[in-house]
């Protein structure tokens, strides 16, 4: 009994000195250096004790029961530059502070303390003033590749992109060689509807001529990726989907050198090394990476091989200014299998009917940026970029459900060389106390495509030559275009808690085209008629685009935000050039434009546990153009079917974007502090249709538009084990404006539904780390395009069930 006493009484007393010893406390107040105005709600975070204080109205904060020593505050406030204050304290002592805030430094990148504490989301937003670039009340995501567990090495869109709600994704290669995404029912063909861009700068093939992307940037790569719906229309473009912003890493800062090397196998003879190197040297940051890649494919005829390098220099001569450079090289050969009719992909959708198909392509980047500081308020940015690229399509057009008859193979030859410059000054100034940023920018692009299409050799060779250089048998383009615009937005906060961003963009686009096409009949292998026509086009528009956003926090981690946005697309001279035994192209093609509307609420929810965006939106397209049919001569049939492209009509749709994750605690276990496990929900409702246009379209629901897709998922962490799982569901929908359920050639007809599983795992060790997983864990079959040339025509099977094993060793200095 007295040892019990014993005990107790050395317990209190033990109990009794730890409490004495956390008497001391951190306290005080923050303002704004420029006005001397407290900040509200500033993030004040204590690292060592993982805690956050948001200053009350009066701009105080403070941490109590502390022990003596050594203690980091970051200090975060939006608009604010990020400061971090080392305060030493000792037994009993009430440290006081009074914090200044300076107005944030436009290049300092963005530093979240939400992200400090927790880094396992793998999406966040973006801020209103990010860069030099306003995206107040916008629908913005932004993807962290460090946090996603998935197959980068084949840059897997289905589990990259899991967290943006209402994407359309074709999955046109197993390999990763081409994005094809989509939104709101826009055609998802190599990603044509967004403004897809590199750290800035335009990587399709021609901006307006020509707006498809034969070229992906690796995710092994990327830092991030960012994507700004509709509304980016007035700082990127007019394009209906938005920005699509790849941000490549940069060296490690803290380190002179540091090596990475991943390589990956894989299912069907899949096998990746992607390698890199960075780091910085006194005012120089560099980075740099060489990727090999190359595989089978899983169906047969679906070999590929592919080389990316890149290369990034940037020196800062002083505080003030900046000058970066960087090249983009990438090459690759993919042959292709062809498409499948229904039946034939009910049979077996591992076939492959054509042996003589192969797309080649190679793409030349180049960039100069020039960023200089006038003041903290006061920045400018100066961007070039130049793009030499080619692509050759080389195979068997005819329709699928008819046998490869082994004559001369079609031969299309594509070569761009675009130069372009983007200036961009942003400002902040005040009004009434209240922080105002006014952005201003201009750019000017011009661009040089040239098409040319005729006959090749019979082989299954991927020989890339032309039968008859001087006289091709189908056309000879060029397509020669420049733009001129200029761009002002200006984000006014009313109030600490709203604002509004009024803009407007105009636009000087000029397209034209010079060459010839033959109209040819063949009859049993015979020319039997033949006529060059001889054509030349020019088309100059000078129009203006207006937006509005507006946004209001009904508290500090909730917002409600809604925008309007004009939007435009520009007809693409080269499709009326291209001869398809499959389509034929309307030659009065109209220009598409509308406007966005999104209207939505985001933000965080039980101390940061859940994280959600959830938006309604409206899009008006007015000259839509999609497929429709015409009858054609055929010296078979004497006529046929095949699909008209046209403008179809007027469309309005309309639906419901949203993104949930949840982080679930799991306190009750030992060391909580060590695992992570999280949920997540992306759903779109999506719904189309034609009002006006074509009689026999008015009431037809838009092509492609799932009504429903869902992806949800978890993320299980344990220190340094992790694991990953998710389903994504897709719902029956239409391929073309006709709503056709089935023709004989499958170039047209529904997408069935679909629901595809995927499981990852990833475990690191120092400076090892280790990730394997299975992709379309269930083994389903489906397919998610039909297309009506290349890599087609028909259905393009989506990949079965496969593996990939990925090692990473990093090494630094």
């Amino acid at each position: 009994m007295i040892r019990l006493i014993k005990l107790v009484l050395f317990l209190l007393i033990t109990k009794l000195n730890v409490l004495q010893a956390q008497t001391a406390a951190i306290y005080g107040e923050i303002r704004s250096l420029d006005t001397q105005l407290l900040v509200e709600n500033a993030s004040v975070y204590l690292e060592e004790k993982k805690q956050e204080f948001r200053t009350d109205n009066s701009g105080n904060f403070r941490f109590d029961l502390l022990e003596a020593g050594e203690y980091t505050l970051v200090i975060f406030a939006e608009g604010y530059q990020t400061s971090y204050q080392i305060v030493l304290i000792k037994n009993d002592e009430q440290k006081e502070l009074n914090i200044e805030l300076d107005i944030i430094a436009l290049d300092i990148e963005t530093i979240e303390v939400a992200d400090k504490k927790d880094n396992q989301s793998s999406l966040r937003q973006l801020r209103n003033v990010e860069g030099l670039a306003i995206y107040a009340a916008k629908k913005t995501e932004v993807i962290e590749l460090d946090n996603i567990l998935a197959n980068l090495a084949t840059n897997n869109p289905r589990q990259v992109y899991k967290g943006i709600a209402g994407l359309n994704i074709w999955e046109s290669d197993g390999a990763g060689l081409q994005l094809s995404i989509g939104a709101r029912g826009l055609d998802p063909n190599r990603t044509s509807n967004f403004n897809t861009r590199q750290n800035g700068y335009d990587i399709s093939a021609d901006a307006l001529g020509y707006p498809e992307s034969y070229y992906t940037p690796p995710t092994q790569a990327l830092d991030r990726i960012e994507i700004v719906r509709g509304a980016a229309s007035l700082q990127y473009g007019p394009q209906f989907g938005g920005l699509l912003n790849f941000i490549f890493k940069k060296g490690n800062p803290k380190k002179t050198i540091e090596l990475v090397s991943e390589n990956t196998i894989g299912s069907f003879g899949l096998v990746n090394s992607f390698n890199s190197i960075g780091g910085s040297k006194k005012g120089l940051n560099y980075y740099a990476f060489y990727q090999r890649k190359q595989g089978d494919g899983w169906r047969p005829n679906s070999g590929f091989h592919q080389n990316t390098a890149f290369a990034n220099l940037e020196y800062s001569f002083s505080d003030k200014l900046s000058i970066g450079l960087e090249y983009t090289y990438m090459d690759y050969l993919a042959q292709q299998a062809g498409g499948l009719v229904d039946f034939e992909f009910a049979q077996n959708p591992q076939q492959s009917k054509r042996t003589r198909n192969w797309f080649k392509v190679n793409w030349n980047l180049a960039a100069l940026t020039f960023d200089y500081r006038f003041s903290d308020k006061t920045k400018l940015n100066n961007r070039s970029f130049y793009l030499d690229a080619k692509r050759q399509a080389l195979g068997e057009l005819g329709a699928i459900n008819r046998p490869d008859p082994f004559l001369e193979r079609d031969l299309i030859k594509g070569s761009y060389q675009n130069f372009g410059n983007e200036t961009r000054l942003i400002h902040r100034y005040s009004i009434k106390d209240q922080i105002t940023t006014f952005l201003i920018g201009v750019r000017y692009y011009q661009g040089l495509t040239q098409n040319q299409q005729g006959y090749a050799d019979d082989t299954s060779e991927a020989n890339f030559s032309f039968l008859n250089p001087t006289d091709l048998e189908n056309s000879d383009y060029q397509f020669p275009s420049k733009n001129l615009s200029a761009f002002v937005e200006n984000l006014f906060n009313i109030s600490d808690r709203w604002s509004i961003t009024p803009g407007l963009r105009f636009e000087n686009i000029r397209t034209a085209s010079d060459g010839y096409f033959k109209q040819r009949l063949i009859s049993g292998g015979q020319v039997i008629y033949e006529e060059r026509i001889d054509d030349q086009k020019e088309n100059t528009r000078n129009f203006l685009l207006l937006g509005l956003g507006s946004s209001f926090k009904i508290n500090e981690p909730i917002e409600v935000y809604a925008n309007f946005s004009q939007n435009f697309r520009s007809i693409n001279f080269s499709d009326l050039a291209i001869v398809n035994p499959n389509l034929v192209v309307d030659s009065l093609l109209k220009d598409e434009k509308g406007y966005n509307i999104d209207f939505g609420i985001r933000g965080t929810a039980l101390k940061k546990h859940i994280r959600f965006d959830a938006s309604l939106f409206y899009l008006s397209y007015q000259n839509r153009i999609g497929l429709s049919e015409i009858k054609i001569p055929d010296p078979i049939l004497i006529e046929k079917i095949v699909s008209y492209r046209t403008n179809i009509g007027d469309a309005r749709i309309f639906g419901l974007e949203s993104y949930i994750e949840a982080k679930i605690p799991l306190s009750f276990l030992p060391k909580s502090e060590n695992y992570h496990f999280s949920v997540f929900t992306n759903l779109s409702l999506l719904l189309g249709e034609y009002t006006s246009g074509l009689s026999s379209f008015i009431g037809n629901k838009v092509e492609l538009i799932p009504p429903l897709s869902i992806k949800t998922g978890t993320t299980f962490r344990w220190k340094n084990l992790a694991t990953s799982y998710q389903y994504a569901f897709v719902q029956e929908h239409f391929s073309d404006a006709t709503n056709a359920t089935f023709v004989a050639n499958a170039t047209r007809g529904l997408i069935p539904s679909y629901g595809v599983h995927d499981l990852s795992f990833s475990y690191s060790w120092k400076q090892l780390r280790l990730q394997t997983g299975i992709n379309n864990l269930t083994n389903a079959s489906y397919f998610t395009r039909r297309a009506t040339a290349y890599p087609g025509p028909g259905i393009i099977p989506a990949d079965a069930r496969n593996f990939y094993l990925t090692f990473t060793f990093k090494l630094s200095k």
